[in-house]
């Protein structure tokens, strides 16, 4: 809602999730977890209401505008992720060559792929789990960029440069996530 130069927008609070903050510093907790994130910047401010989070800008530019619809859209996602979580489905998938996926430590360890000597490592960000059943990976955890980026290192982990995507096929790919329901 803008009123004669000021920009204010409101964001509830679900039930069982508590908001704290310290300086510039959100904490939310819930019964998935706790995510923590950084909002500073010098003109837009988060106010903790009762039930609610407004974020406001006072005499607001293009760019203080959108800073304000992107840490709408950071609260929201730090919402679901301590309330429902977030998963992500992968599917392994070879030719020729089958491929051994084992989760080692904070890495996901990748052997024999196309047939290579040398085993492919794709790291695990933040408190993120991966699950692997046979030919299907699940990533799951409460924080959307952790679990998104540890997707796309395994992926990225299995891909050939120089290759055509659909005659060479070989690779692990990701196949669905739990916030984009494909209808």
């Amino acid at each position: 809602m803008t009123i004669a130069g000021k920009i204010e927008s409101t964001i509830a609070i679900p039930g069982g999730v508590s908001v704290s903050q310290d300086g510039n510093i959100f904490k939310v907790k819930g019964p998935k977890g706790e995510l923590s994130r950084n909002f500073a910047h010098p003109r837009v401010k988060l106010v903790i209401g009762k039930g609610e989070i407004m974020v406001c800008c006072d005499y607001p530019r293009v760019k203080e505008k959108a800073m304000v619809g992107t840490y709408l859209a950071h609260l929201r996602n730090m919402f679901r992720g301590v309330t429902e979580g977030y998963v992500y489905n992968m599917k392994v998938v070879f030719s020729h060559f089958p491929m051994k996926v084992a989760v080692k430590g904070t890495q996901v360890q990748i052997d024999n792929y196309m047939g290579g000597k040398d085993p492919r490592i794709a790291d695990i960000i933040g408190k993120t789990t991966v699950k692997v059943t046979g030919a299907d990976i699940t990533i799951s955890g409460s924080d959307i960029e952790a679990c998104g980026q540890t997707a796309a290192n395994i992926e990225h982990a299995t891909s050939r440069r120089g290759f055509d995507r659909r005659i060479f096929q070989d690779g692990i790919y990701i196949v669905g996530k739990s916030h984009k329901v494909r209808e």
